[in-house]
């Protein structure tokens, strides 16, 4: 007699299992994996949350995981202790312009990279991608003397300005942008400008009306680096502003004096200026994973 059909193993769900599909070994050590990535990451949220929803005396004293009482005053007293506006402004003009200016000179110097020859082209994209070897801290002297010496030979303050900040991160992301939107550029199919070009557009036409509408995840992936890279800086920033152009990431320093920590204040302050990060971050997180992977592979 012939040998009875076998049927497939079904799994859990009661479809047939693939033989592609990992085996519960695998399942059970990867829910445990992120279990324990997700504790990691929300454990110092909750912490922070419930900090910032404590008074001062609760925070100071013995942690508790269950707080015995929650008040919002430490939401209200953020913005009288020190003035959380004026840098929450500062911040967002800062990272703002910065973000603006580098994008706009990535996307023109990476599609000129991108679509034409010219002597230097590589020596150019290698000095680019090589600036980001060296760490930021050794062109803050440098970048320090520039301004002083600039200030008093012209006049123009750039030190302790907000325009000296925006071109110092400046320098910081626009050659990362670049090499990033070089890359992006590349797979962007050249039969797009040949199209462009044939209907009557030229090279600044075909870039603005065809490259640029098919590059929208490249772009928006540079600028949320571009933009978190000024929104956090401490070093920089610690050193080229003044009481007028300080930024949240100095100003939170505020909340530590001689006499106390205004440990509540803190973690509520900085659960407020997280939010427009966080909620940008969200709002382009498909761009951002687009633009991140589609110049990796050809």
């Amino acid at each position: 007699m012939p040998d009875p059909v076998r049927r497939r193993p079904r799994s859990p769900r009661g479809r047939p299992r693939s033989p592609l599909d990992p085996p519960t070994s695998f399942k059970v050590i990867r829910a445990l994996f992120l279990t324990v990535l997700a504790v990691f990451v929300l454990v110092p949220v909750y912490v922070m949350v419930t900090s910032s929803l404590k008074p001062l005396k609760d925070v100071a004293g013995q942690f508790r995981w269950i707080p015995s009482g929650l008040t919002i005053r430490p939401y209200i007293d953020i913005w009288h202790t020190i003035p959380l506006a004026k840098y929450f402004v500062n911040s967002l003009i800062v990272a703002g312009a910065a973000t603006a200016c580098s994008v706009v000179i990535a996307v023109f110097a990476a599609y000129a990279v991108s679509r034409y020859r010219f002597r230097g082209k590589r020596l150019f994209t290698v000095t680019v991608l090589s600036t980001q070897m060296f760490p930021g801290i050794l062109f803050l002297l440098p970048l320090f003397l520039i301004f002083v010496n600039i200030g008093n030979t012209t006049g123009i303050a750039l030190y302790g300005s907000r325009g000296g900040l925006i071109l110092t991160y400046l320098t910081f992301s626009l050659p990362f942008s670049i090499w990033m939107l070089i890359g992006y550029f590349d797979s962007v199919p050249r039969d797009l400008d040949e199209a462009a070009t044939v209907d009557g557009c030229g090279p600044l036409g075909a870039l603005l009306r065809v490259v640029i509408p098919a590059a929208v995840p490249g772009i928006v992936a540079v600028s949320v680096y571009a933009f978190m890279t000024a929104w956090g800086e401490v070093l920089f920033a610690s050193v080229m502003t003044n009481d007028a152009t300080r930024t949240l990431a100095i100003g939170l320093q505020g909340y530590s004096t001689q006499n106390d920590v205004y440990w509540n204040q803190i973690m509520a302050a900085s659960l407020v200026v997280s939010i427009p990060v966080v909620a940008g971050f969200l709002l382009l997180q498909k761009y951002l994973v687009a633009g991140l992977t589609a110049g990796a592979v050809k």
